[in-house]
Protein backbone atom coordinates (compact mmCIF):
# COMPACT_ATOMS: atom_id res chain seq x y z
CA UNK A 1 0.00 0.00 0.00
CA UNK A 2 2.85 2.50 1.38
CA UNK A 3 4.36 1.85 -2.48
CA UNK A 4 1.53 2.07 -4.38
CA UNK A 5 0.43 5.24 -2.53
CA UNK A 6 4.81 6.72 -3.54
CA UNK A 7 4.36 5.39 -7.34
CA UNK A 8 0.88 7.44 -7.05
CA UNK A 9 2.79 10.51 -5.79
CA UNK A 10 5.56 10.27 -7.95
CA UNK A 11 2.88 10.24 -11.26
CA UNK A 12 0.87 12.92 -9.69
CA UNK A 13 3.76 15.22 -9.71
CA UNK A 14 5.46 14.59 -13.18
CA UNK A 15 2.04 15.14 -14.71
CA UNK A 16 2.68 18.70 -13.55
CA UNK A 17 5.70 19.20 -15.49
CA UNK A 18 5.58 20.27 -19.04
CA UNK A 19 9.11 19.58 -20.93
CA UNK A 20 11.93 20.78 -17.83
CA UNK A 21 8.99 23.01 -16.62
CA UNK A 22 5.98 23.12 -13.74
CA UNK A 23 2.47 23.44 -15.70
CA UNK A 24 2.13 27.01 -14.57
CA UNK A 25 4.83 28.68 -16.14
CA UNK A 26 5.79 29.94 -19.29
CA UNK A 27 9.07 30.24 -21.46
CA UNK A 28 8.60 34.25 -22.26
CA UNK A 29 10.95 36.56 -24.87
CA UNK A 30 12.51 39.39 -21.96
CA UNK A 31 10.40 41.98 -24.34
CA UNK A 32 7.56 40.18 -23.30
CA UNK A 33 7.56 40.48 -19.16
CA UNK A 34 10.02 43.96 -18.94
CA UNK A 35 10.93 47.28 -20.94
CA UNK A 36 14.27 47.00 -22.88
CA UNK A 37 16.20 50.18 -23.04
CA UNK A 38 19.58 50.02 -24.76
CA UNK A 39 22.11 52.42 -23.68
CA UNK A 40 23.62 55.39 -26.22
CA UNK A 41 26.72 57.11 -25.50
CA UNK A 42 26.24 60.59 -24.77
CA UNK A 43 28.57 63.68 -26.16
CA UNK A 44 32.02 63.41 -25.06
CA UNK A 45 32.07 67.01 -23.84
CA UNK A 46 28.91 66.28 -21.35
CA UNK A 47 30.97 63.35 -19.34
CA UNK A 48 32.80 64.80 -16.12
CA UNK A 49 34.34 63.54 -12.40
CA UNK A 50 32.51 66.39 -10.67
CA UNK A 51 28.98 64.85 -9.90
CA UNK A 52 27.66 67.27 -12.21
CA UNK A 53 24.28 65.68 -13.96
CA UNK A 54 23.47 61.62 -13.67
CA UNK A 55 25.62 58.97 -12.61
CA UNK A 56 27.14 57.28 -16.25
CA UNK A 57 27.58 53.55 -16.04
CA UNK A 58 29.31 52.25 -19.59
CA UNK A 59 29.49 48.49 -19.03
CA UNK A 60 31.00 45.77 -16.79
CA UNK A 61 33.90 48.09 -15.53
CA UNK A 62 31.38 49.70 -12.72
CA UNK A 63 29.13 46.72 -11.49
CA UNK A 64 29.15 45.85 -7.84
CA UNK A 65 28.23 42.68 -6.36
CA UNK A 66 24.55 43.79 -6.85
CA UNK A 67 24.87 47.35 -7.52
CA UNK A 68 27.14 49.20 -9.66
CA UNK A 69 29.37 52.23 -8.62
CA UNK A 70 29.46 55.24 -10.56
CA UNK A 71 33.14 56.78 -11.17
CA UNK A 72 31.65 59.34 -13.68
CA UNK A 73 28.78 61.67 -14.39
CA UNK A 74 26.89 62.92 -17.38
CA UNK A 75 25.35 66.09 -17.52
CA UNK A 76 23.33 65.73 -20.76
CA UNK A 77 21.93 62.17 -20.82
CA UNK A 78 20.42 60.30 -23.27
CA UNK A 79 19.36 57.12 -22.13
CA UNK A 80 18.39 56.70 -18.49
CA UNK A 81 18.07 53.77 -16.09
CA UNK A 82 15.46 53.75 -13.34
CA UNK A 83 16.10 52.35 -9.93
CA UNK A 84 15.05 48.61 -9.85
CA UNK A 85 15.97 48.20 -13.44
CA UNK A 86 18.28 45.35 -14.06
CA UNK A 87 21.20 46.72 -15.62
CA UNK A 88 22.83 43.95 -18.30
CA UNK A 89 26.48 44.56 -20.18
CA UNK A 90 25.54 43.72 -23.63
CA UNK A 91 29.17 44.48 -25.31
CA UNK A 92 32.33 42.74 -24.13
CA UNK A 93 31.95 41.50 -21.56
CA UNK A 94 28.83 39.87 -22.58
CA UNK A 95 26.38 38.51 -19.93
CA UNK A 96 27.09 39.88 -16.31
CA UNK A 97 24.05 41.86 -14.34
CA UNK A 98 23.62 44.19 -11.86
CA UNK A 99 20.78 46.48 -10.41
CA UNK A 100 20.50 49.64 -11.05
CA UNK A 101 20.26 51.50 -7.56
CA UNK A 102 19.84 55.54 -8.52
CA UNK A 103 18.77 57.26 -11.70
CA UNK A 104 21.80 56.73 -14.22
CA UNK A 105 22.58 57.53 -17.69
CA UNK A 106 23.44 54.64 -19.38
CA UNK A 107 26.40 54.01 -22.10
CA UNK A 108 25.93 51.40 -25.13
CA UNK A 109 27.44 48.94 -23.58
CA UNK A 110 24.58 48.39 -20.90
CA UNK A 111 21.13 47.77 -21.43
CA UNK A 112 18.29 48.62 -19.00
CA UNK A 113 15.61 45.88 -18.30
CA UNK A 114 12.20 47.07 -16.07
CA UNK A 115 10.29 44.21 -15.13
CA UNK A 116 5.98 44.33 -15.73
CA UNK A 117 3.20 42.85 -14.12
CA UNK A 118 4.98 43.24 -10.53
CA UNK A 119 7.45 40.90 -11.19
CA UNK A 120 10.19 41.23 -8.53
CA UNK A 121 13.32 43.32 -9.66
CA UNK A 122 15.75 40.38 -7.80
CA UNK A 123 13.87 37.59 -10.00
CA UNK A 124 14.68 39.06 -13.46
CA UNK A 125 17.92 39.49 -12.11
CA UNK A 126 18.64 36.38 -10.97
CA UNK A 127 16.93 35.04 -14.19
CA UNK A 128 19.42 36.44 -15.96
CA UNK A 129 22.09 35.32 -14.30
CA UNK A 130 21.00 31.62 -14.79
CA UNK A 131 20.90 32.09 -18.40
CA UNK A 132 23.95 33.76 -18.48
CA UNK A 133 25.88 31.34 -20.66
CA UNK A 134 22.67 31.05 -22.86
CA UNK A 135 22.72 34.84 -23.04
CA UNK A 136 26.86 35.23 -23.81
CA UNK A 137 26.20 32.33 -26.71
CA UNK A 138 24.40 34.92 -28.65
CA UNK A 139 26.94 37.68 -28.57
CA UNK A 140 28.95 38.47 -32.27
CA UNK A 141 31.74 40.11 -33.20
CA UNK A 142 34.86 39.76 -34.10
CA UNK A 143 36.91 43.01 -32.59
CA UNK A 144 34.56 42.75 -29.53
CA UNK A 145 31.61 40.70 -28.73
CA UNK A 146 28.33 42.15 -28.26
CA UNK A 147 24.85 40.95 -28.16
CA UNK A 148 22.25 42.50 -30.81
CA UNK A 149 19.15 44.35 -29.59
CA UNK A 150 17.07 42.06 -31.42
CA UNK A 151 18.47 38.80 -29.30
CA UNK A 152 18.39 40.91 -26.06
CA UNK A 153 14.45 41.23 -26.84
CA UNK A 154 14.27 37.55 -27.88
CA UNK A 155 16.16 35.92 -25.22
CA UNK A 156 14.30 33.78 -22.87
CA UNK A 157 13.96 32.68 -19.62
CA UNK A 158 11.12 30.56 -17.51
CA UNK A 159 8.58 32.68 -15.85
CA UNK A 160 6.53 31.41 -12.88
CA UNK A 161 3.69 32.35 -11.29
CA UNK A 162 3.26 35.65 -9.41
CA UNK A 163 3.33 34.56 -5.94
CA UNK A 164 6.38 31.56 -6.57
CA UNK A 165 8.68 34.44 -8.33
CA UNK A 166 8.54 35.62 -4.73
CA UNK A 167 9.09 32.21 -2.83
CA UNK A 168 11.84 31.58 -4.94
CA UNK A 169 13.56 34.86 -5.04
CA UNK A 170 13.20 34.46 -1.22
CA UNK A 171 14.77 31.20 -1.02
CA UNK A 172 17.38 31.97 -3.58
CA UNK A 173 18.33 34.82 -0.59
CA UNK A 174 18.19 32.22 1.69
CA UNK A 175 20.56 30.05 -0.14
CA UNK A 176 22.89 33.04 -1.37
CA UNK A 177 23.04 34.09 2.43
CA UNK A 178 24.53 31.30 3.83
CA UNK A 179 27.12 31.04 0.67
CA UNK A 180 28.18 34.36 0.52
CA UNK A 181 29.32 33.81 4.52
CA UNK A 182 31.40 30.87 3.78
CA UNK A 183 32.90 33.01 0.86
CA UNK A 184 33.73 35.63 2.77
CA UNK A 185 35.43 33.39 5.32
CA UNK A 186 37.52 32.15 2.07
CA UNK A 187 38.11 35.25 1.12
CA UNK A 188 39.76 36.08 4.56
CA UNK A 189 41.71 33.13 4.87
CA UNK A 190 43.26 34.83 0.95
CA UNK A 191 43.82 36.97 2.66
CA UNK A 192 45.67 35.77 5.44
CA UNK A 193 47.42 33.14 3.44
CA UNK A 194 48.74 36.21 1.33
CA UNK A 195 49.77 38.20 4.94
CA UNK A 196 51.58 35.13 6.19
CA UNK A 197 53.56 34.57 2.23
CA UNK A 198 54.99 38.14 2.52
CA UNK A 199 55.52 37.51 6.53
CA UNK A 200 57.80 34.42 5.63
CA UNK A 201 59.49 36.43 2.87
CA UNK A 202 60.57 39.13 4.97
CA UNK A 203 61.61 36.71 7.87
CA UNK A 204 64.22 35.38 5.83
CA UNK A 205 65.25 38.81 4.04
CA UNK A 206 65.75 39.62 7.91
CA UNK A 207 67.71 36.15 9.16
CA UNK A 208 64.94 35.39 11.63
CA UNK A 209 63.55 32.50 9.50
CA UNK A 210 66.40 29.53 10.75
CA UNK A 211 69.48 29.49 12.95
CA UNK A 212 72.24 31.64 11.66
CA UNK A 213 75.53 30.52 10.35
CA UNK A 214 77.37 32.40 13.00
CA UNK A 215 74.83 31.23 15.73
CA UNK A 216 75.46 27.42 15.01
CA UNK A 217 79.42 28.10 14.18
CA UNK A 218 79.73 29.34 17.89
CA UNK A 219 77.59 26.50 19.34
CA UNK A 220 79.02 24.06 17.77
CA UNK A 221 82.71 25.88 18.42
CA UNK A 222 83.97 25.75 14.22
CA UNK A 223 85.01 28.27 12.11
CA UNK A 224 82.75 29.36 9.05
CA UNK A 225 83.01 31.96 5.91
CA UNK A 226 80.68 35.08 6.55
CA UNK A 227 79.13 37.23 3.87
CA UNK A 228 81.61 39.90 3.55
CA UNK A 229 84.13 36.98 2.36
CA UNK A 230 81.86 35.49 -0.09
CA UNK A 231 81.21 38.84 -1.74
CA UNK A 232 84.81 39.54 -2.07
CA UNK A 233 85.28 35.55 -3.26
CA UNK A 234 82.12 36.56 -5.69
CA UNK A 235 83.75 40.09 -6.87
CA UNK A 236 87.38 38.40 -7.52
CA UNK A 237 85.51 35.34 -9.49
CA UNK A 238 83.33 37.70 -11.42
CA UNK A 239 86.21 39.48 -12.61
CA UNK A 240 88.29 36.45 -13.45
CA UNK A 241 85.12 35.46 -15.42
CA UNK A 242 85.07 38.70 -17.24
CA UNK A 243 88.99 38.82 -18.21
CA UNK A 244 88.29 34.96 -19.59
CA UNK A 245 85.64 36.54 -22.42
CA UNK A 246 87.86 36.67 -25.39
CA UNK A 247 85.42 39.18 -26.88
CA UNK A 248 85.82 41.57 -23.84
CA UNK A 249 85.30 45.20 -24.93
CA UNK A 250 87.51 48.12 -22.59
CA UNK A 251 88.88 48.11 -19.24
CA UNK A 252 87.27 45.77 -16.28
CA UNK A 253 85.10 47.97 -14.18
CA UNK A 254 84.48 47.41 -10.83
CA UNK A 255 80.62 47.86 -9.53
CA UNK A 256 80.35 50.79 -7.47
CA UNK A 257 80.47 50.47 -3.88
CA UNK A 258 77.18 50.16 -2.72
CA UNK A 259 75.53 52.53 -0.15
CA UNK A 260 74.29 51.18 3.18
CA UNK A 261 74.16 54.27 5.19
CA UNK A 262 70.53 54.48 5.28
CA UNK A 263 70.03 50.46 5.16
CA UNK A 264 68.95 48.51 8.34
CA UNK A 265 71.53 46.66 10.08
CA UNK A 266 71.91 42.85 9.28
CA UNK A 267 72.33 39.83 11.38
CA UNK A 268 76.18 38.78 12.07
CA UNK A 269 77.88 37.40 8.97
CA UNK A 270 75.33 38.70 6.42
CA UNK A 271 76.55 41.93 4.38
CA UNK A 272 74.28 44.22 2.38
CA UNK A 273 74.88 44.44 -1.49
CA UNK A 274 74.14 45.52 -5.03
CA UNK A 275 72.19 43.05 -7.76
CA UNK A 276 75.33 44.59 -10.06
CA UNK A 277 77.92 42.48 -7.63
CA UNK A 278 75.70 39.60 -7.87
CA UNK A 279 75.88 39.39 -12.00
CA UNK A 280 78.57 36.89 -13.93
CA UNK A 281 77.29 38.64 -16.75
CA UNK A 282 75.46 42.06 -17.70
CA UNK A 283 71.94 41.85 -17.39
CA UNK A 284 70.23 41.29 -20.80
CA UNK A 285 66.72 42.55 -22.30
CA UNK A 286 65.10 40.08 -24.94
CA UNK A 287 64.44 40.73 -28.28
CA UNK A 288 61.09 41.94 -29.94
CA UNK A 289 60.19 39.44 -33.03
CA UNK A 290 57.16 39.63 -34.72
CA UNK A 291 54.96 36.22 -34.86
CA UNK A 292 55.21 34.08 -38.01
CA UNK A 293 54.43 30.74 -39.68
CA UNK A 294 57.76 29.80 -39.53
CA UNK A 295 60.89 31.19 -37.13
CA UNK A 296 61.99 30.19 -33.77
CA UNK A 297 59.80 30.16 -30.57
CA UNK A 298 60.33 32.92 -28.30
CA UNK A 299 58.15 33.44 -24.91
CA UNK A 300 55.05 35.40 -24.98
CA UNK A 301 54.25 38.21 -23.15
CA UNK A 302 52.23 36.32 -20.39
CA UNK A 303 54.95 34.18 -19.50
CA UNK A 304 55.45 35.37 -16.41
CA UNK A 305 52.62 34.50 -14.39
CA UNK A 306 52.72 35.23 -10.97
CA UNK A 307 56.43 34.40 -9.53
CA UNK A 308 56.77 31.70 -12.44
CA UNK A 309 57.99 31.30 -16.21
CA UNK A 310 55.39 29.20 -17.88
CA UNK A 311 57.76 27.87 -20.66
CA UNK A 312 54.68 26.51 -22.93
CA UNK A 313 53.67 30.38 -23.51
CA UNK A 314 55.35 30.89 -26.33
CA UNK A 315 54.79 31.43 -29.95
CA UNK A 316 56.76 31.39 -33.08
CA UNK A 317 58.97 34.38 -33.77
CA UNK A 318 60.19 36.04 -37.51
CA UNK A 319 63.84 34.89 -37.00
CA UNK A 320 66.43 32.12 -37.08
CA UNK A 321 68.05 29.88 -34.73
CA UNK A 322 70.82 31.61 -35.56
CA UNK A 323 69.54 35.03 -34.68
CA UNK A 324 67.46 33.67 -31.24
CA UNK A 325 70.89 32.15 -30.11
CA UNK A 326 72.30 34.47 -28.13
CA UNK A 327 68.59 35.12 -26.28
CA UNK A 328 68.23 31.32 -25.07
CA UNK A 329 66.65 31.05 -21.88
CA UNK A 330 68.48 28.37 -19.57
CA UNK A 331 68.15 27.00 -16.46
CA UNK A 332 68.68 29.19 -13.27
CA UNK A 333 68.09 32.19 -15.41
CA UNK A 334 66.05 34.96 -13.70
CA UNK A 335 63.87 36.99 -15.45
CA UNK A 336 61.94 40.29 -14.65
CA UNK A 337 59.06 42.49 -16.37
CA UNK A 338 60.11 45.61 -17.86
CA UNK A 339 56.52 47.13 -17.90
CA UNK A 340 53.13 46.15 -16.13
CA UNK A 341 49.48 48.20 -16.09
CA UNK A 342 49.73 48.02 -12.56
CA UNK A 343 53.02 49.12 -9.94
CA UNK A 344 52.99 46.27 -7.97
CA UNK A 345 53.18 43.91 -10.85
CA UNK A 346 56.20 45.79 -12.71
CA UNK A 347 59.67 44.23 -12.00
CA UNK A 348 58.39 40.89 -10.43
CA UNK A 349 60.80 38.43 -11.06
CA UNK A 350 60.52 34.49 -11.89
CA UNK A 351 63.41 31.76 -11.76
CA UNK A 352 63.63 29.73 -14.86
CA UNK A 353 63.13 25.88 -14.19
CA UNK A 354 64.39 22.71 -16.44
CA UNK A 355 64.16 23.71 -20.21
CA UNK A 356 63.09 20.79 -22.10
CA UNK A 357 63.03 22.63 -25.25
CA UNK A 358 64.63 25.83 -26.76
CA UNK A 359 62.87 28.90 -26.20
CA UNK A 360 64.08 32.45 -26.52
CA UNK A 361 63.00 35.40 -23.91
CA UNK A 362 61.38 38.74 -25.12
CA UNK A 363 61.86 42.15 -25.33
CA UNK A 364 59.68 42.54 -22.25
CA UNK A 365 61.90 41.04 -19.56
CA UNK A 366 65.24 41.51 -18.06
CA UNK A 367 67.73 38.18 -17.90
CA UNK A 368 69.52 37.80 -14.41
CA UNK A 369 72.63 35.31 -14.67
CA UNK A 370 73.50 35.17 -11.04
CA UNK A 371 77.12 34.29 -9.69
CA UNK A 372 76.93 30.77 -7.85
CA UNK A 373 77.82 32.29 -4.30
CA UNK A 374 74.07 33.79 -4.18
CA UNK A 375 71.47 30.90 -3.95
CA UNK A 376 69.01 31.71 -7.22
CA UNK A 377 65.74 30.36 -5.40
CA UNK A 378 66.85 32.54 -2.67
CA UNK A 379 67.65 35.59 -4.77
CA UNK A 380 64.01 34.78 -5.90
CA UNK A 381 62.92 34.74 -2.79
CA UNK A 382 64.56 38.28 -1.64
CA UNK A 383 63.41 39.97 -5.32
CA UNK A 384 59.90 39.67 -4.69
CA UNK A 385 59.78 40.60 -1.26
CA UNK A 386 58.62 43.86 0.11
CA UNK A 387 62.36 44.94 1.26
CA UNK A 388 62.68 44.96 -2.79
CA UNK A 389 59.84 46.07 -3.94
CA UNK A 390 60.24 49.48 -1.88
CA UNK A 391 63.15 50.59 -4.08
CA UNK A 392 61.72 49.42 -7.41
CA UNK A 393 58.31 50.88 -7.24
CA UNK A 394 59.46 54.27 -6.65
CA UNK A 395 61.71 54.22 -9.68
CA UNK A 396 59.19 53.23 -11.89
CA UNK A 397 57.71 55.57 -14.87
CA UNK A 398 54.78 55.59 -16.33
CA UNK A 399 53.40 55.96 -19.83
CA UNK A 400 49.98 55.68 -21.17
CA UNK A 401 49.19 53.74 -18.13
CA UNK A 402 52.28 51.52 -18.29
CA UNK A 403 54.68 51.27 -15.41
CA UNK A 404 58.73 50.85 -16.32
CA UNK A 405 61.84 50.11 -15.46
CA UNK A 406 65.13 49.69 -17.40
CA UNK A 407 68.54 47.67 -16.38
CA UNK A 408 69.98 50.63 -14.70
CA UNK A 409 67.09 51.10 -12.52
CA UNK A 410 67.83 47.63 -11.36
CA UNK A 411 71.74 47.60 -10.69
CA UNK A 412 71.80 49.24 -7.78
CA UNK A 413 68.85 47.61 -5.78
CA UNK A 414 70.13 46.50 -2.59
CA UNK A 415 69.67 42.77 -1.22
CA UNK A 416 70.95 40.63 1.96
CA UNK A 417 73.86 38.29 1.10
CA UNK A 418 73.49 35.69 3.71
CA UNK A 419 76.93 33.25 4.65
CA UNK A 420 76.06 30.48 1.79
CA UNK A 421 75.46 27.39 4.17
CA UNK A 422 72.92 29.47 5.61
CA UNK A 423 71.25 30.45 1.97
CA UNK A 424 70.79 26.76 1.71
CA UNK A 425 68.84 26.26 5.31
CA UNK A 426 66.89 29.50 4.16
CA UNK A 427 65.41 28.01 1.07
CA UNK A 428 65.06 24.93 2.61
CA UNK A 429 62.68 26.55 5.23
CA UNK A 430 60.61 28.89 2.49
CA UNK A 431 60.33 25.84 0.48
CA UNK A 432 58.81 23.29 3.18
CA UNK A 433 56.32 26.79 4.48
CA UNK A 434 55.78 27.29 0.99
CA UNK A 435 54.39 23.99 0.15
CA UNK A 436 51.81 24.58 3.11
CA UNK A 437 50.64 27.81 2.14
CA UNK A 438 50.52 26.40 -1.61
CA UNK A 439 48.28 23.32 -0.19
CA UNK A 440 46.19 25.91 1.53
CA UNK A 441 45.55 28.29 -0.89
CA UNK A 442 44.87 24.94 -3.63
CA UNK A 443 42.31 23.93 -0.81
CA UNK A 444 40.74 27.59 -0.99
CA UNK A 445 40.31 27.88 -4.73
CA UNK A 446 39.06 24.80 -4.92
CA UNK A 447 36.32 25.95 -2.54
CA UNK A 448 35.35 29.03 -4.24
CA UNK A 449 35.14 27.04 -7.21
CA UNK A 450 32.56 24.66 -5.96
CA UNK A 451 30.71 27.51 -4.17
CA UNK A 452 30.44 28.95 -7.55
CA UNK A 453 29.22 25.68 -8.94
CA UNK A 454 26.52 25.81 -6.07
CA UNK A 455 25.56 29.49 -6.54
CA UNK A 456 24.44 28.39 -10.21
CA UNK A 457 23.27 24.79 -9.14
CA UNK A 458 20.63 26.74 -6.80
CA UNK A 459 19.54 29.34 -10.00
CA UNK A 460 19.17 26.19 -12.17
CA UNK A 461 16.96 24.60 -9.50
CA UNK A 462 15.30 27.71 -8.96
CA UNK A 463 14.35 28.41 -12.54
CA UNK A 464 13.23 24.75 -13.60
CA UNK A 465 11.04 24.55 -10.37
CA UNK A 466 12.80 22.42 -8.11
CA UNK A 467 13.93 24.89 -5.98
CA UNK A 468 10.13 25.92 -3.66
CA UNK A 469 7.33 23.93 -3.88
CA UNK A 470 4.39 24.98 -6.39
CA UNK A 471 1.05 26.10 -5.02
CA UNK A 472 -2.15 25.11 -7.25
CA UNK A 473 -3.84 28.17 -6.07
CA UNK A 474 -1.25 30.59 -7.80
CA UNK A 475 -2.45 32.59 -11.24
CA UNK A 476 -0.77 30.83 -14.06
CA UNK A 477 2.20 32.76 -15.53
CA UNK A 478 0.34 32.99 -18.54
CA UNK A 479 -2.49 34.98 -17.16
CA UNK A 480 -0.03 37.54 -15.78
CA UNK A 481 1.42 37.61 -19.21
CA UNK A 482 -1.75 38.33 -20.32
CA UNK A 483 -2.46 41.18 -17.95
CA UNK A 484 1.01 42.29 -19.02
CA UNK A 485 -0.24 42.47 -22.41
CA UNK A 486 -3.48 44.22 -21.73
CA UNK A 487 -1.63 46.78 -19.57
CA UNK A 488 0.83 47.93 -22.09
CA UNK A 489 -2.04 48.00 -25.01
CA UNK A 490 -4.00 50.09 -22.71
CA UNK A 491 -6.75 47.83 -22.42
CA UNK A 492 -8.95 47.73 -19.19
CA UNK A 493 -8.39 44.69 -17.15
Amino acid sequence: MANHAKQLVTILMSSLFVGNLPLSWSYVALDHISFIIQGQSPPGETYNWHRVGLPFLQGKAEFGEVSPVAVKWCSAPTKIAEPGDVLVSIRAPVGPTNVCDTRSCIGRGLAALRPQGDMPTKFLLYGLRASEDEFRSKATGTTFEAVRGADLRSHSIPLPPLPEQHRIVAEIEKHFTRLDASIAVLKRTQINLKRYRASLLKAACEGRLVPTEAELARAEDRDYEPADHLLERILAERRAHWESQPKRRGKYKEPAPPDTSDLRELPEGWVWTSVENLLVEPLSNGRSVKTAPQGFPVLRLTSLRGDDIDQSEQKVGAWTAKEAEEFLIQEGDFFVSRGNGSIKRVGIGALVGPVSTPVAFPDTLIRFRLHRGMTKTLFAHIWNSSLVRRQLEPRARTTAGIYKLNQQDLLPCMVPLPPLAEQHRIVAEVSRRMSVIQQAEATVDASLNRADRLRQSILKQAFSGQLVPQDPNDEPASVLLERIRTEREGVPN
